[in-house]
């Protein structure tokens, strides 16, 4: 479930992964320490990135729908298991299609019925607003097989 808080950040526009100051691509950083503010020194709240409050929201309403967090990165997985390999590529092609528009395309893994997705920006160097919209999209394809 999507709280009006999490819906309002989700519909607010999001704007490329730069430098504020100079417009250049922002390097990626490694995973923020627990509890920390998430917009990198020099970020300007315009960015992808996601506060603390709105990273510990949206990461409790993708923990309730089924993904996780990576320790080892700072990205989200979700496995999806189908009842074969037609249905299982047609949820693909659906998130390949949203990915594409989006310019935003996910790590995965199919074998058979199973994929297997990574979320993660890699411009950004982390998990931002773009992974938790291209998360909601999938978890609604995945609803509709």
């Amino acid at each position: 479930m999507e709280s009006s808080g999490l819906r309002d950040l989700l519909e607010r526009p999001v704007q490329p992964c730069t430098s504020t100051a100079t417009g250049t691509p922002k390097p990626p950083h490694p995973a923020p320490d627990p509890g920390a503010s998430y917009i990198p020194p020099g970020m300007s709240s315009q960015s992808h990135w996601l506060t603390t409050e709105e990273r510990n929201q949206v990461l409790l309403d993708l923990k309730t729908s089924g993904w996780s967090e990576l320790g080892e990165r700072d990205a989200i997985y979700k496995e999806f298991n189908f009842k074969n390999f037609n249905q299982a590529f047609g949820f693909m092609t659906r998130v390949a299609l949203q990915a594409e528009k989006m310019n935003h395309h996910p790590e995965w893994f199919n074998v058979y019925s199973k994929v297997q997705i990574t979320l993660i920006s890699h411009d950004c160097g982390g998990l931002t607003k773009r992974d938790v919209k291209l998360a909601q999209f999938i978890d609604k394809a995945a609803a509709s097989v």
